[in-house]
């Protein structure tokens, strides 16, 4: 079973790559790394210096593609600062890390699970604070606002192709980064990448026969 899956190197891509591996997939991963992580194994087909905001490369990326099952799109950014000091580069860093990565991946993999015939599953990547607003990050909520949209509305688009597609809606993840970042907060309360991947692994699997247009929520606690 061959898998796409963005955003491989942070720290819930790792997850996810873990979980799918222990599964029997085969993985391919589009990065902007120019080398791939030592921990991959042969499984893990790593394409360096691929721009997943730019039209042509994920294009060409999708189409170099073997016949493909599911594309679980994690590549995202965050940023968070009052509307006052958030500038239209800002805005626009945001749109594109986040809702124009997606759109062009889903796109994208759609046209490669077609050739198939035989449908797929797309997973995608909202955030809590969409569901459960947030102040003080407005472009970083717009832009997730935007994978909501854009996983329903294709969700609805596909289904007749047996194309089932979710996002998940996490909090603030249990990750190195986001400790040092929070050092005073309830780093236990924090769902863990392995935890997030599981869910993931599910929605992007044969056994997920029913789940479509959903934002699931994966922040239990937190």
């Amino acid at each position: 079973m061959n898998i796409v899956v963005t955003g491989a190197t942070g720290a819930l891509g790792a997850g996810v790559v873990e979980v799918l591996l222990a599964r029997g997939a085969t993985v391919y991963v589009p990065m902007i790394d120019a080398q791939a992580p030592a921990r991959w194994d042969a499984r893990v087909h790593a394409t360096p210096r691929v721009s997943l905001d730019d039209e042509a490369q994920v294009s060409a990326y999708y189409e170099s593609l073997p016949e493909l099952w599911a594309s679980i799109h994690l590549v995202g950014g965050f940023a968070m600062a009052p509307i006052a000091e958030t500038s239209l580069a800002d805005f626009e860093k945001q749109w594109r890390l986040n809702a124009v990565t997606c759109f062009l991946a889903c796109r994208e993999a759609v046209k490669a699970i077609r050739k198939s015939g035989g449908g797929g599953r797309i997973v995608n990547v909202a955030a809590r604070p969409v569901v459960m607003p947030t102040g003080g990050m407005l472009a970083y909520v717009a832009a997730k606002a935007a994978v909501a949209a854009i996983t329903q509305s294709l969700a609805a688009e596909v289904i007749g192709e047996r194309i089932l597609v979710n996002a998940i809606v996490p909090s603030i993840i249990d990750t190195p980064a986001n400790r040092a970042a929070m050092p005073t907060a309830d780093h236990a309360s924090w769902p863990k990448p392995a935890e997030i991947a599981e869910t993931v692994a599910f929605l992007a699997s044969k056994q997920n026969a029913l789940t479509n247009g959903s934002l699931v929520p994966v922040y239990g606690r937190a």
